[in-house]
């Protein structure tokens, strides 16, 4: 009997390790995979091209010689797109992202407790923003690093997860040189398909920290005087002069697709204005666009 309870004893035990093992790294068979997946993009690059003469004049083949440069260097990011998860938690995201059948990726995913996961390695061509344009960029996978939030779409972001976007965004715009104005959303690269990262991102914050524009407050909402370093702001702008650029060419300066322009109109109140944002522009909104688009002439 004593053997019985010390073998059971040892198998209990055995079991407890392997599965804590298991459950320290769910990951590990889409780890292995991934590293797969590197080594076979990384053949394409070492791949030497072959010319004319050893493709026997193949009608592929367009090089007559081939003489190789040291004086090169590997994809740099130029943007960061945003986008919230439209899921319920930070498993299901990673869930998704690892399935192959779902062909949709992120460099980075945020959990609504500031956890930040990569998924990706920043060099690597993620399948995050899909079918979009900023200006005549048509290919922005290839140019941009995306970060997703844990976010239904329906809800603040917390604090905490906020905290650690602003700490990610500062080393990329560090490492890559990534100019203020590329910090962008995935509404504004997809006008007529996306409204994420929602009408409760704080555009405003980041752009106080150095990510994304923001209009200029005292601009657009002039003060008729003070008095004792108290302001009064203008709470109509009915009665200003109009001296303003067409509202859809001031679209297309700041970057919108405006082949829908009122789909382009919506992606620029989703991000700027935060509310009304199915309706037209109103004379306060046109007076935001104007104070923008010059900001990225």
């Amino acid at each position: 009997m004593g053997f019985t309870r010390i073998t059971s004893a040892v198998l209990l035990i055995f079991t407890i390790i392997a599965f804590a093992s298991c459950s320290k790294d769910i990951y590990r068979k889409n780890n292995k995979a991934h590293k797969k997946a590197v080594k076979e993009v990384t053949a394409f690059i070492q791949e030497i091209p072959k010319t004319k003469a050893e493709l026997n004049y193949d009608t592929l083949s367009i090089s007559d010689e081939w003489v190789g440069t040291t004086n090169f260097g590997i994809r740099k990011p130029n943007y960061v797109i945003i986008h919230h998860t439209a899921q319920d938690s930070l498993a299901q995201t990673l869930a998704t992202f690892t399935l192959s059948r779902t062909q949709v990726s992120s460099h980075y995913v945020i959990g609504r407790d500031g956890e930040i996961v990569q998924m990706l390695n920043d060099y690597l061509r993620s399948w995050h923003a899909g079918k979009g344009r900023w200006g005549n960029d048509t290919d922005l996978n290839s140019s941009s690093i995306g970060i997703e939030l844990d976010n239904n779409g329906s809800e603040p972001f917390t604090t905490a997860q906020i905290e650690s976007l602003l700490v990610l965004l500062k080393r990329l715009k560090w490492k890559y040189g990534i100019p203020t104005a590329n910090f962008i959303g995935h509404s504004d690269i997809a006008p007529s398909r996306k409204v994420d990262p929602s009408i409760y991102f704080p555009w405003k914050k980041l752009a106080e920290e150095g990510f994304g524009l923001w209009y200029d407050e005292e601009v657009v909402f002039p003060v008729l005087g003070h008095q004792e370093n108290v302001f009064y702001p203008i709470e109509t702008t009915d009665s200003l002069q109009e001296n303003r650029l067409d509202p859809v060419l001031a679209l297309r300066i700041i970057g919108y697709d405006v082949r829908d322009a009122k789909a382009a109109i919506r992606s620029f109140k989703l991000h700027f204005i935060q509310r009304d944002v199915d309706s037209e522009l109103t004379e306060t909104d046109k007076r935001i666009l104007d104070n923008l688009y010059k900001k990225y002439l």
